[in-house]
């Protein structure tokens, strides 16, 4: 886990035209995408499409990344962020648990203090469908940004705790980072997505964060 400064970004959606800053206390984010190894020692499941202990564990939902933060959570003697009822989850904002970031602090890490659409140049940084060889890659192996964090951008989509727009959406929730089969464009920092979540691909994964 990397300590992440508290700050304030400003979100965007291309979709809306819409602009809007959120202020982001001090958290704690993953270096690194959840893996698999680290996601089978946690639930005992792999249920990835491609196989790899430190690849990032993939073709995951919203609901099995939300199951995954309790389920690390209890494993470290930490209290659950979320509580879960049927198709309700709550978050309590409270707790010292694992729990999925919000879109906010997930852009507000990736960009680590830049302003351009990258933390640094995009071969260096990320698998895409520029460099990737139409597959994933391991964990760490492009360069990470200022703050020590890694594969923010490429490689796989990252779930994150926002819903998109509820009116009209409904539960869809927010993903971001772009994935090892995106073109260039969808590989920035701003970059918003959506989808239902139960929705799982060989590109989407997530990884950690815990309150400060």
């Amino acid at each position: 886990m990397v300590p992440v400064p508290a700050g304030e970004v400003t979100l965007s959606d291309r979709r809306t035209q819409r602009r809007w800053s959120v202020a982001v206390d001090a958290f704690e984010l993953g270096a690194f995408p959840v893996t698999q190894a680290l996601y089978l020692a946690v639930t005992g499941a792999r249920p990835s499409a491609s196989t790899g202990d430190r690849l990032p564990v993939e073709t995951v939902s919203w609901w099995d990344a939300v199951a995954y933060c309790n389920a690390r959570s209890l494993a470290e003697d930490l209290t659950p962020a979320y509580a879960i009822a049927g198709e309700e989850v709550s978050w309590d904002r409270s707790t010292d648990g694992y729990r999925l970031p919000t879109e906010a602090e997930w852009e507000h890490a990736c960009r680590a203090g830049t302003t351009g659409p990258r933390y640094g140049p995009l071969d260096e940084i990320a698998w895409y469908r520029g460099n990737s060889g139409d597959r994933i890659h391991e964990v760490g192996t492009r360069e990470p940004n200022a703050w020590g964090l890694y594969d923010l951008l490429g490689n796989a989509w990252d779930w994150c705790w926002d819903v998109y727009d509820a009116e009209v959406y409904g539960t869809y929730r927010v993903l971001r980072g772009g994935g090892w089969f995106d073109e260039q464009w969808s590989c920035r920092a701003s970059v918003r997505r959506r989808s239902h979540p139960t929705f799982r691909v060989d590109d989407v994964g997530f990884r950690v964060a815990r309150s400060g």
